[in-house]
């Protein structure tokens, strides 16, 4: 799951190679907090939230077939 999460922000941002995907686990929970260079946090939130949007659904989608909850948080600090 983490490898999705990773693939899918290393696609979206000009620079990968500052990206990164820390994963915490707590019981039947994962929580995916992602780290990106400062000049691409606009390409990875995206207008109006969508790409962020995007990301959430789709790591919940993969979750839910493993009966897992999964929550994606962004670092933009």
């Amino acid at each position: 799951m983490k490898k999705l999460v990773e693939t899918i922000v290393h696609r979206v941002v000009d620079s990968p190679e500052a990206a990164t995907v820390k994963e915490i686990r707590r019981g039947d929970e994962l929580e995916y907090v992602v780290r990106v260079a400062p000049e691409d946090v606009g390409k990875l939130i995206g207008r109006r939230g969508r790409v962020a949007e995007a990301i959430r659904t789709v790591a919940s989608g993969v979750a839910h077939k493993r009966n897992l909850r999964v929550h994606v948080k962004f670092d933009t600090g």
